[in-house]
């Protein structure tokens, strides 16, 4: 079972602000800059006063006129989130990093129980001196929710729909206007926002109502996306004499490319940039960025390029240290064919067949797609054989060619459909733009026969989807790519 855990940090760049000041009792604001700035975030006593963010400083300053101005500096706020998810990687290796403040960890085969997980979190970040509301739930929302209740609440699914009932609508974190809109209709709290009819509201408030509904009634579907690590892949060269002529400075940077170019092997990475750093015997240093055409692991590429680079540059004294530095990685790795395009052989692709017959212990065949209404209908299988080569220079025929759209199955849920004339017309409060069936599907003859009417319908989005009908039911079946 998925077990989220959701750590929140109240109003982070103001409390990372106010760490280390002392607690004067007047109220705090946080602006972007002094002059003619405006509130970025403040505390409990200055929103009682009357001040809220986006003012001006000088329209909060009128309102609280005790209040304690702090200016937001974004560098720093950075910096230190960045290193408390470095040490809650100590807890588990699979972070979502929503946005400064806010993050969820997958605790998914870690050790423990809950107050376990909650402990080590307080001791990891405790340096740090700042307020923790962290909360365990099945899902993102849950456990967002969760911290709201109380630090440390822990939420399970079947109980989860029962306690964020009395939370109030800024859990959700809506636009202004909207959670307006809401109290007027006299919803203030999840429960009464759960009460309320899907398919109405979801047309009354747009899309993302669809989302708060389904939150408020403890259902979230988003997905986990966890935090990259970023590498630090260097290789240098101090203390080891110096070097002043071009043929000691282009040995130097062999060595360190080939142990850069290793590493970047066994991590499967691929390096978009090269920082040159060297350190002159005067004492001097000189810094060089070079690009690279495409991200690339190759040590004669780099070399090649950094030799260039270096072609015009004169130094005013012998090099007595030089780093390198790779950056800007991507994921290594290319596609490889089995056998060479400009290789193949019949002999050699029938041995090669053989062999993986032999080990799947069936026949080797090919899918093919075609046009059919069905999704049972839509591919067949037919025994694989090496394709003739055209010879060199032939034009490959495309006015003929057709591609077919390929449908994504997605897992079947009941959507809200609202007819016209017999045909889709709104699918969960968005227009159909175009819209072709029904295709009659059976299925079953002879045991519990199942029929249904199958659709394709394009949507005012854009997205174009397969939806069907059975009985008086509605139910999204996939998405085409």
């Amino acid at each position: 079972m998925t077990m989220l855990l959701s750590l929140r940090i109240p109003e982070y760049p103001l409390a990372l602000a106010c760490r280390g000041c002392e607690d004067d009792g007047a109220p705090r604001l946080l602006a972007d800059r002094y002059d003619r700035g405006r509130v970025l975030a403040l505390d409990e006593r200055a929103r009682s006063c009357g001040a809220r963010v986006g003012q001006t400083v000088t329209q909060a300053a009128a309102v609280v006129p005790n209040a304690r101005v702090l200016v937001h500096d974004g560098e720093r706020s950075r910096t230190a989130w960045q290193a408390m998810l470095d040490g809650l990687d100590a807890v588990t290796p699979l972070l979502h990093d929503v946005r400064e403040g806010v993050a969820f960890l997958d605790m998914r085969g870690i050790a423990g129980e809950p107050p376990r997980w909650i402990a080590q979190i307080e001791s990891v970040l405790a340096p740090f001196g700042l307020p923790l509301r962290i909360g365990v739930g099945p899902n993102h929302f849950c456990a967002y929710a969760a911290g709201w209740i109380a630090h440390g609440t822990v939420l399970d699914a079947e109980h989860a729909p029962t306690a964020l009932a009395p939370l109030p609508l800024d859990v959700l974190d809506l636009d202004p206007s909207a959670q307006t809109r809401l109290h007027l209709l006299g919803v203030t709290t999840l429960g009464e926002l759960a009460r309320l009819p899907h398919g109405p509201f979801v047309r009354r408030f747009g899309r993302a109502a669809a989302r708060w509904h389904e939150w408020a009634r403890g259902i979230d579907r988003t997905s986990f996306v966890p935090r990259g690590h970023a590498l630090a892949i260097e290789a240098a060269l101090f203390g080891e004499g110096n070097a002043d002529d071009e043929a000691a400075v282009f040995f130097a940077l062999r060595v360190l490319l080939a142990r850069i170019c290793g590493d970047l092997e066994r991590c499967g990475k691929r390096a978009s940039l090269l920082r040159l750093e060297t350190e002159l015997d005067a004492g001097g240093t000189r810094v060089f960025d070079v690009h690279l055409a495409a991200p690339t692991a190759d040590e004669r590429a780099m070399l090649d390029v950094l030799r260039a680079k270096l072609e015009d540059v004169r130094f005013s004294a012998p090099l007595v240290g030089v780093r390198v530095r790779a950056m800007e990685l991507d994921e290594g790795g290319e596609a490889l064919a089995l056998v060479r395009g400009d290789e193949i052989d019949a002999q050699s692709v029938a041995v090669l067949l053989a062999r993986l017959e032999s080990v799947l212990g069936e026949p080797v065949r090919r899918a093919r797609t075609r046009e059919a209404h069905a999704l049972e209908e839509r591919f067949s299988y037919e025994p694989f054989a090496l394709p003739a080569r055209e010879p060199p220079g032939a034009a490959i025929p495309l006015a003929n060619a057709r591609v077919v759209p390929q449908l994504r199955l997605l897992a079947v849920r009941e959507i809200d459909v609202r007819l016209r004339r017999g045909e889709p017309h709104h699918v969960d409060g968005r227009a159909v733009v175009r819209c072709a069936g029904p295709w009659r599907i059976d299925e079953g003859w002879f045991e519990a026969p199942v029929s249904r009417d199958e659709y394709d319908i394009v949507l005012d989005d854009g997205e174009v989807c397969r939806i069907y009908r059975q009985g008086t039911h509605w139910y999204l079946r996939g998405s085409y790519d």
